[in-house]
């Protein structure tokens, strides 16, 4: 695996904004990918699962932010008849608390915008209220609850919907 102690070292405001860049996902990314899927999620996307995305599903579109051209967050999302459903999103825990997953997510909604795409979903865990504040934070409202959504443990997940 890459090294990744040189991403981790660097504040977001000391990071040039040329070294920064967002792109999509090409399958040479899907090791990184995984690795941080693994270190993120309790019942984490295989490699396959990623290569079956970016080769067979025309609804899928998938996105790796990188630093210094090492990929730190990726983001995934289905578009289905002018809306998007985030599947996956996560960033490195090395370089988590710094803001990355916001600016990911700031960025791939403006492009979805760009796209024609009015609205955006995606479901969470009940226990994960880290991630639910930076939902909200980007405009995501409660819709709903999922029962027993997550297979790992049966936990619900919130539904939530923002409109771009």
């Amino acid at each position: 695996m890459e090294n990744r102690t040189e991403v981790q070292q660097h504040n977001k405001e000391e990071i040039p904004k040329e070294a920064i860049r967002i792109r999509p996902m090409v399958v040479e990314d899907i090791p990184m990918v995984v690795a941080i899927e693994e270190v993120s999620f309790p019942t984490p996307w295989t490699t396959e699962s990623f290569v079956s995305e970016l080769k067979d599903n025309n609804l899928a579109r998938y996105y790796c932010l990188e630093i210094n051209n090492k990929v730190i967050g990726y983001m995934g999302l289905w578009l289905v008849i002018g809306e998007a459903h985030i599947t996956n999103v996560a960033i490195w825990p090395g370089c988590r608390g710094q803001g990355w997953g916001e600016y990911l997510m700031l960025n791939v909604m403006n492009e979805m915008r760009k796209l024609g795409i009015s609205s955006i979903t995606l479901e969470v865990r009940v226990s994960n209220t880290t991630a639910q504040n930076l939902y909200q934070k980007l405009g995501f409202k409660p819709a709903g609850l999922r029962k027993r959504y997550y297979s790992d443990n049966m936990e619900d997940a919130i539904i939530m919907w923002a409109h771009l």
